[in-house]
């Protein structure tokens, strides 16, 4: 029954997605957004997030600089446990990007930033996140979810869990800002 079910959902996305390609047709603009759709690095790097204020970013902005991406939500208690230390390197290496990104709801990370204030910035990737962080290298989903980028835009390391603040130090003051 199973294997039913996920047949006709299979059948039925790829009746849709080929309705959709016959609706409206092919846009020239559809290559060059593929590799992007094909790489979850470059669809997050890429990806439009609102902040608490609802104004809308992208990691794009910070091309060429060294980033730390922070998945977290207000109900992991590693991922609050491990935000002073976060806020902490932030301020220790001010040309490294810092940007926590909620896989909660808007409105549970405001009322928590009232609470608990860091110096970096935080956006909203809603709860619906956990596929976003299976495709970058976490099959559990797990939180907290921590991706240290380079300044050429590629991954130095990943840390599923709640990091370690000297060993994050140390992959820190071996970037270039």
């Amino acid at each position: 029954m199973n294997r039913r079910l996920l047949l006709s959902a299979g059948v039925a996305v790829a009746a849709t997605v080929a309705g959709g390609l016959t609706l409206f047709g092919r846009k020239p603009e559809a290559p060059a957004a593929a590799p992007a759709a094909g790489d979850p690095v470059a669809a997050l790097v890429q990806m439009k997030l609102p902040d608490l204020s609802g104004a809308s970013h992208s990691l794009a902005d910070w091309k060429g600089q060294p980033m730390v991406v922070n998945f977290w939500a207000t109900w992991c208690a590693p991922c609050v446990k491990e935000m002073p230390a976060l806020d902490a390197l932030q301020k220790k290496y001010p040309n490294v990007r810092f940007v926590g990104i909620g896989v909660d709801s808007a409105a549970n990370m405001q009322k928590f930033a009232e609470k608990v204030q860091v110096s970096y910035p935080l956006w909203v990737i809603g709860a619906g996140a956990i596929d976003t962080l299976r495709k970058l290298g976490n099959p559990s989903g797990g939180l907290p979810f921590t991706i240290v980028f380079n300044e050429d835009g590629g991954i130095n390391r990943k840390i599923l869990g709640e990091i370690q603040p000297d060993d994050l130090d140390k992959t820190l003051s071996g970037l270039k800002a």
